[in-house]
This record gives structure tokens, C-alpha cells and sequence, in this order.
């Protein structure tokens, strides 16, 4: 083999070896190389960016200047980015921008010029970031609420004490009224600095030992009549104990806050679906798809099928004085207030949600066991059985979320099956019918495009009746369970989920088994 041969297998082996995305490209910006993580990456078989424009990999305002910066290094030989990384925007076969981090060396050979680039996805970071520096302002308005709900605490107390002296004392009739407005004025006033204490989980809770199933069956009884008949509640509680160490009286104001957020994101009417279970998060995966720390949890999910909320609500959504009920009178402190008491009881909270297809909350309380101690994790990533695995079967991943459906990815390879991925129904359908050979299609429910999970599900069932499908739900409920033809059934596995669950799922599908406890879904039962 001659010198440059060998030094040509030896860069193909160190380009497919690196974990970041590499690119070879000569001073028109046109691609000569390009490794197996910068397809992965960027959506794209390898060979197919050979031959491309750089600029196929850039949003469009990014594109329209690159070439400009390329002739002014070849021309001055400044150095704008050359040996220093920075962070652009890069683009996927799929149209989505995401953030990257890049940097570019440059060299000479046969006086041709070549840059290679290095990049690495930021979509991980940014996302913990940004969930980091909401929590940091949380903690932040926390701390503030509470140091001026203390202070007005104390002033309050000085004006209703003074006020009930001076009705004490007795005074002219006429002015009695006003002293009682005052009084009934101040004492709302107190009420409020109250709920943001309970927000600033500064509040005074009483927490004794309970069963959550109990206690939301005692609330929904009072819900139903407050509610009204136009909205279903529904229930799903577990078979056993779900014992945590919660105040009562703030769980009960939680699912009433909760529950009548819902029916207002339903004015014509809906389903509520209160949920309540006991779930043990202790995989890596469920840990980082709930960003909740591994443990023992008792679960209250109360989901609806209403308006839902813009992602830009749902980073508001527990901030005091938030609301996008302004116009029918909402305080914006409900939501606050759910939040500070499951934080203060030690527990976490989720909001999962979308525009037209309703709301799901997670409340998550750390588990007792019979001795009345907090139940740890195990450890185990199931029931004790042992996982069962794939033995190279294709899996298709359908997901729009492109951090979930690189989760999902890892997750099935990780279970012994090969992968391939599409980001929405349309296109999962579409290559499909294009001739994919596929064994099974793990699906997301609720997708942007023509086919959602239901619809993509009805036309594989039709098209590749050999082809099962397991889709997938954020939702306690499945919301879009009116697009279902009667009778219809479908397997559903709901987020969050063990991978033990995922492993159990694939197998009895791919085996023609309907598995014990599945929870198969039909539009008579919605």
C-alpha cells in the first residue's frame, strides 16, 4: 500500500472513529469528506453530502454570508474562526436549526486550500441550561416572594390589629362598615402573602402520612359538583398503597388549582384524567426524561384535553402573577402555589403540553414503604425479571422532538435492535411506502403534518398488516381519541417509562403477544 493510501485509510478511520461531526471541504465550500456521526448529525447518508455545498448544513441567513467569509480569509488570511471554536446554528435534512459548536483548521495541499470542521450538538447543553436557569429563577423569585410576603405579613398584623381595636372600642355606626371593609380587604391581603409563601416554600405545612388514592377520591367527590357536567373525570389508581408524607389540606388546594386550570383550557367541555401511581424512576433514561432524581415516587398525573399551552407559557407557567387567563380575572398564582408545595414536600413537578391537544401535570412525591421510612430505589430497571432483548430486529422511530427521538434511538439500540428514525407520520409513512424494510414502528402520538400516531397507525394496519405499532404518549390520556374509528384498538406505553417496560412492550409485539397489563387503548373506553 503507498504512503497515500495508508494515509488516506488511516483518516477515514479516525474520521468514523470520532464521536463529534467531521467535515473535509475545499475552498468553495464544497464537501470532500464527511464521517458517519456528521449523517447522523445532520440527517443525511455521508456519501450524500460528498459533492454538496457546506451551506446545505447552515439556516439560510447563515448560508447567504458563509461564502463571503470563505473568499475574505483566502484573500487576507485573517482569522475569523480558523483554530478558535464558536457557537452557529447548523440545519437539518428535516429543516430544524439547532446550536452547534464549531471549529475549523485550515491547510494547504498541492496548493489547494482544504478546512476541515469539527462539530459538536449543543442541543443537550442549551436544554439543561435553560432548564437550570429556570429553576435558578424560580429559586430567585422565590427567595424575593417570600422575604416581601413576610415583610407585608408583619404590616398586615398592624393594620388588623389595630382596625378590630378600634371596632372593639365601639365607634359611630356609620363608620362601622368601613372599619369591616378594611378588616375583610386586609385579611384578603393576608390570604395572598399567604399562597406566596406557600410558592417561596416558606408556607407552614403539616405533613402526615396518607394515601393519595383516598385522598384525591374524597377531592374529585367535591370536584364533579364544582366542575360541572360537561367535563368527564376519569380515574386511574393503582391497585396498591401510594403512601407519601404530604400536607392534606395543600395536596386537596393542588388538584383543585389543577382541575379548574383544566376546565378553563376546556370551555366547551372535555375529559379530566387524574391519575395516581406508584413508579420507581432508577434507569439513566427515565432520570433524564423526567429530569427528576432517581428514587421512589408516588405519582398524581392530572391531564386534559384542552387548549394546551405555547412553549413559551409553559417556561412562564409556575412564575407568580403569570397567567393567560388576564382577561377572565386569573390571579396567576395557582400554578405558583402547586409548584411551592410539591418543591417544599420534596417533590418534583413536570408540565407536559401542547397547542390544541391539552395539558398533563406530574406531581411526584418520594415514597414510603410499610415502616413508614422514604422508599428507596433498588437500583433495578424493572420487576426483577430479566430485560428482555432484540436480536437485531428494525425498529422506526417516529418522533418530532429531535432530543426525544435521540433518546428513543438509544434507548431501542440499547435493547439489541437496529434503528431507523423519521420526524413526523408523513414522513415515516412515506418511507415505508418507498420500500423500508422495518419490523416494528415505535411511534409518538401527538405530531405536527397529516398523519398523527392513530392516523399513521390506521395506515400501516392497512398497508403492512405484518408491521406492528407501539406508540407512545406524554399524555395520562390519549387526547386525540376522536380521530379513532369505533372499536379501533392500539397499544399505548406512556411517558415517562422504564426501560424494562420498553424491552417487555417490543418483545410481545414482535412476537405477536398482547402483554399482560398493556394498555391498549379504543374509542369506546376514551
Amino acid at each position: 500500500m503507498t504512503r497515500q493510501a495508508t494515509d488516506s485509510a488511516l483518516l477515514t478511520a479516525i474520521m468514523d472513529a470520532a464521536v463529534d461531526a467531521m467535515i473535509v471541504a475545499d475552498e468553495t465550500g464544497t464537501m470532500l469528506r464527511a464521517n458517519t456521526a456528521a449523517g447522523r448529525l445532520f440527517g443525511h447518508a455521508p456519501e450524500d453530502l460528498v459533492g454538496q455545498s457546506v451551506n446545505l448544513l447552515m439556516p439560510a441567513d447563515m448560508a447567504d454570508r458563509h461564502d463571503g467569509f470563505m473568499r475574505h480569509h483566502i484573500a487576507t488570511g485573517e482569522r475569523r474562526i480558523i483554530g478558535r471554536g464558536r457557537e452557529v446554528e447548523g440545519r437539518r435534512k428535516d429543516g430544524t436549526v439547532f446550536p452547534l459548536h464549531l471549529s475549523v483548521g485550515h491547510t494547504q495541499v498541492a496548493q489547494r486550500s482544504l478546512f476541515v470542521g469539527i462539530l459538536h450538538d449543543l442541543t443537550e447543553r442549551r436544554a439543561a441550561q435553560e432548564a437550570l436557569a429556570r429553576s435558578q429563577r424560580l429559586d430567585a423569585i422565590g427567595q424575593l416572594t417570600g422575604g416581601i410576603a413576610h415583610d407585608f405579613n408583619n404590616l398586615l398584623t398592624v393594620i388588623i390589629g389595630n382596625l378590630e381595636l378600634l371596632e372593639m372600642r365601639g365607634t359611630q355606626d356609620r363608620n362601622v362598615a368601613l372599619i369591616r371593609d378594611a378588616l375583610a380587604s386586609a385579611e384578603m391581603g393576608a390570604d395572598l402573602t399567604s399562597r406566596l409563601l406557600v410558592f417561596a416554600r416558606k408556607g407552614n405545612l403539616k405533613p402526615v402520612r396518607v394515601d393519595l388514592r383516598a385522598l384525591c377520591a374524597d377531592t374529585l367527590a367535591i370536584l364533579q359538583r364544582t366542575i360541572g357536567e360537561t367535563y368527564r373525570i376519569r380515574t386511574e389508581f393503582a391497585d396498591g398503597p401510594c403512601e407519601a408524607m404530604i400536607d392534606p389540606v395543600q395536596l386537596q388546594s393542588a388538584l383543585i388549582n389543577l382541575a379548574l386550570n383544566a376546565r378553563d383550557a376546556m370551555p366547551g367541555g372535555g375529559n379530566l384524567l387524574i391519575s395516581v401511581a406508584r413508579i420507581a424512576i432508577d434507569s439513566t433514561y427515565l432520570a433524564q426524561e423526567t429530569d427528576i432524581a432517581p428514587g421512589s415516587y408516588v405519582r398524581l398525573l392530572v391531564s386534559d384535553n384542552g387548549t394546551g399551552m405555547t412553549v413559551a407559557a409553559q417556561r412562564r407557567a409556575f412564575e407568580p402573577f403569570f397567567t393567560t387567563k388576564s382577561a377572565s380575572g386569573g390571579s396567576g398564582l395557582g400554578l405558583a402555589m402547586v409548584y411551592g408545595f410539591v418543591r417544599q414536600s420534596g417533590g418534583h413537578i413536570t408540565l407536559y403540553s401542547e397547542p390544541g391537544h391539552g395539558s398533563s401535570f406530574g406531581l411526584y412525591f418520594p415514597a414510603i414503604d410499610e415502616a413508614g421510612a422514604i422508599a428507596a430505589s433498588d437500583g433495578d430497571d424493572g420487576d426483577g425479571a430479566i430485560t428482555p432483548r432484540g436480536a437485531g430486529q428494525t425498529v422506526l422511530v417516529v418522533e418530532d422532538n429531535p432530543r426525544l427521538r435521540r433518546l428513543s434511538i438509544e434507548r431501542v439500540r440499547d435493547l439489541g435492535y437496529r434503528t431507523a428514525e423519521a420526524e413526523s407520520g408523513d414522513a415515516a409513512y412515506a418511507m415505508m411506502q418507498a420500500g423500508a424494510q422495518v419490523d416494528l414502528v415505535f411511534s409518538d402520538l401527538v405530531m405536527p403534518g397529516a398523519l398523527n400516531g392513530y392516523d399513521l397507525a390506521a395506515r400501516i394496519r392497512a398497508s403492512h398488516p405484518h408491521v406492528p405499532v407501539l406508540l407512545t404518549s406524554g399524555y395520562a390520556s390519549d387526547v386525540v381519541s376522536g380521530r379513532i374509528d369505533p372499536g379501533e384498538t392500539h397499544d399505548v406505553l406512556h411517558k415517562p417509562y422504564r426501560q424494562a417496560e420498553l424491552a417487555q412492550r417490543l418483545q410481545a409485539l414482535l412476537a405477536g403477544d398482547d402483554p399482560d397489563g398493556a394498555r391498549s387503548t379504543s374509542a369506546a373506553n376514551i
